[in-house]
């Protein structure tokens, strides 16, 4: 179906490469709550923050005894923390403003993700998903953590699966499970291995309703939109589904609890499951059913109004995006780079993707201009017409014209400090100061640099003393010449400056060059005049089947003298 069809106005959705960012080796981004700043995680172990506005560094969090791929990134909610997780099993918080670390925490497995609390300004908790065990909660002041339950045993209390096949230190093998907080963090979601998705009581450690997804594939990606009312799940048969979610935002698990209550005559997992029917309901299931290809990162837009996933194909740049109906609305096609990861501007209909070679597109709108929108009557013209004017048209009439009367009351008071809410931001506590920006920090020129940039432009002096228009010009254009160089060193010169290197064919001097080197010898030197006026010297040049060549002036000099 066509997409001008389903969406005449061709919706607030990216469509072209508006600029890409470049520093070291990005492997990871993440926004900030308003999306004015943007974390991107590096291969050499450091964090860029940018400036999201000026797409300049506005901050870069280095630590020397970490230099590990970064494996994710996590703004807390009012921007103060970052929490990075690394290849090297380490947790790290660090301080924006200060470019300090808060606490540092080591993991038995490498973690592949890593999410603050949600619930809280200042956290303390986060939650990490390891490469090769279950989802932890990780208490980053004490290091102490909480391994949360990843799938059902026959008595329907949550608990680690049973295996025969097991690693050298005992210790039983998970394949990468997915897992994320709920809006307020009251709830854990966990979608294992077995196609399942948990709903887990955190701090009690209680698995309290479970949701079957069809097919039974492995959970790769589980994640909440921002309002908190979808949940999007990525499964391993190349399928993306959306949740809604039927429980209330806030005091979720309470409205679970009284869930629990009215489920006394079931017990056991057919409990847990018609408790997870109340919690969430399939809402949509996106594919491509032709190509059939696994989905990279998937997630919703700022809104929630539409939802964008990467290609997982090797070689290829691709971005899906579906409104949350379930149609297919535009595929944006990039560089021939694997795309690793991407994320949704919170608020503006941009998208950036971290391509393999650690560089970060930026996918923005194809605005066009629209004339018509400075007067409600102004029409646009593909070409121009010949427009015949009325003979009174411009005419004034005062007794015809009727003002209308304003109804606005000038005695009101305007109020101009009372701020509107945001319904994007509803959550924002105005209490709590929020970083939106971070000062820049001028780095200072180094000496070396300094020191060649004096050298080259006392080289441009000294190619330009003559102050002629002519040289002048020449040296703007970077092709100074010496009028009293031969034509074989300007040639050589001019071949080292665009790099290359050329080899000119000595040419047979003509009988008259020859003549005029024979005179040469034959007669004597002349003394230069007590004035120290030097006789006029003319070069001379020799004209011989077309080709010119020029005798130097030191030639001609020793000649006559």
């Amino acid at each position: 179906m066509n997409a001008p069809i389903i969406d005449p106005l061709q919706g607030d959705f990216p469509e072209v490469i508006e600029e890409y960012l470049e520093h070291g080796l990005m492997k990871c981004i993440s926004f900030n709550r308003r999306g004015t700043l943007l974390a991107a995680g590096c291969s050499d172990g450091s964090c860029i923050i940018w400036d999201f506005e000026t797409r300049g560094i506005a901050k870069e969090l280095r630590d020397k005894d970490c230099v590990a791929p970064i494996t994710s990134v996590c703004w807390s909610k009012y921007g103060h923390h970052i929490l990075v997780s690394a290849a090297d099993k380490l947790l790290t918080l660090w301080d924006v403003v200060k470019g300090e670390k808060i606490a540092r925490t080591s993991l038995k497995q490498t973690s592949l993700q890593a999410r603050l609390h949600p619930g809280s300004s200042t956290p303390s908790l986060c939650l990490a998903c390891p490469l090769s065990s279950a989802p932890v909660i990780v208490d980053l002041t004490t290091g102490s953590t909480t391994v949360l339950p990843v799938s059902l045993n026959e008595t329907g209390t949550g608990s680690a699966p049973s295996s025969r096949n097991k690693f050298a230190d005992g210790s039983a093998p998970y394949t990468p499970t997915a897992a994320c907080f709920n809006k307020y963090g009251d709830l854990v979601y966990v979608g294992n291995s077995k196609g399942e998705i948990l709903i887990i009581d955190h701090k009690n450690v209680q698995v309290r309703g479970v949701v079957p997804i069809s097919g039974a594939a492995v959970i790769k990606n589980i994640v909440f939109s921002r309002n908190g009312q979808y949940l999007l799940t990525n499964s391993n048969d190349r399928t993306i589904r959306i949740y809604e979610n039927l429980l209330p935002l806030k005091n979720g698990l309470k409205a679970l609890d009284e869930s629990n209550n009215t489920q006394d005559e079931l017990c056991g997992i057919e409990k847990l499951k018609a408790v997870g029917t109340k919690c969430l309901s399939l809402f949509r299931e996106f594919q491509d059913s032709i190509t059939r290809v696994h989905w990279k990162a998937p997630c919703f837009s700022g809104d929630g109004e539409w939802v964008v996933g990467g290609s997982a194909a090797k070689g290829e740049h691709k971005i899906y995006i579906w409104d949350r109906v379930g149609h297919l609305v535009k595929i944006l096609e990039g560089p021939k780079e694997a795309l690793i990861d991407l994320a949704w501007h919170p608020v503006h209909p941009i998208v950036v993707s971290v391509s393999l070679t650690g560089l970060a597109y930026i996918w923005a709108k194809d605005y066009t201009e629209n004339w018509s929108a400075f007067a409600p009557d102004f029409k646009e013209l593909e070409e121009n017409e010949e427009y015949v004017e009325r003979e009174d048209e411009f005419d004034l009439m005062p007794e015809t014209e009727k003002v209308k009367e304003s109804d606005v009351n000038e005695d009101d008071e305007v109020d101009i400090v009372t701020v509107e809410k945001d319904s994007t931001f509803s959550d924002s506590d105005v209490s709590q100061e929020e970083i939106c920006f971070l000062p820049a920090i001028p780095f200072p020129d180094t000496p070396e640099h300094q020191d060649k940039c004096v050298e080259s432009s006392s080289k441009l002096v000294d190619s330009n003393h003559s102050g002629s228009p002519l040289s002048v010009d020449a040296g703007q254009n970077g092709q100074a010449i010496n009028h009293a160089s031969s034509p074989i060193e300007v040639e050589n010169s001019a071949a080292e400056d665009t790099g290359g290197t050329r080899i000119k064919r000595r040419r047979k001097p003509s009988e008259k060059v020859l003549e005029l080197q024979a005179e040469k010898v034959k007669k004597p030197s002349k003394k230069i005049k007590p004035s120290g006026k030097s006789s006029k010297i003319k070069s001379k040049s020799v004209v011989e089947k077309g080709t010119s060549i020029c005798v130097s002036a030191d030639d001609v000099s020793e000649e006559y003298n």
